[in-house]
C-alpha cells in the first residue's frame, strides 16, 4: 500500500529539483521517495534549524567577531597538552 504525500514548495525550488533531479535520471518523486527512505534508515541526517537562526544579532555578532580575533592573537587559550596530567596540572596551577 502508498499513501500520497502533499506540500507546498517554492515554485522555483520546486523547478530546480525537478531538473536536477531530471539530469540525474530520475523523477522528482523518485527522488523524495529516495530520501524519505535514506533518512528513516538512518543514513542521512538533517540537522534541523529554525530559518532565520543562523544570523546572530548583532551584540553576539560583535561577541564572536571578538573571539575570533582573540583566537588569531592567541589571547584566552589553554596550551596544548600531551596527556592528561599536564592539563590537570594545569588547571590546578589557575586556582
Amino acid at each position: 500500500m502508498t499513501s500520497q504525500v502533499i506540500f507546498k514548495i517554492d515554485d522555483k525550488l520546486k523547478k530546480a529539483a525537478q531538473a536536477k533531479a531530471k539530469r540525474s535520471g530520475m523523477s522528482l518523486a523518485h527522488l523524495y521517495k529516495c530520501v524519505t527512505k535514506s533518512y528513516v534508515e538512518g543514513n542521512i541526517d538533517i540537522g534541523l534549524i529554525p530559518y532565520g537562526t543562523l544570523t546572530p544579532n548583532a551584540k553576539t555578532g560583535r561577541e564572536l567577531l571578538k573571539s575570533r580575533r582573540d583566537i588569531k592573537a592567541g589571547r584566552g587559550l589553554s596550551p596544548m597538552f600531551d596527556n592528561s596530567k599536564d592539563a590537570i596540572k594545569y588547571l590546578n596551577n589557575l586556582k
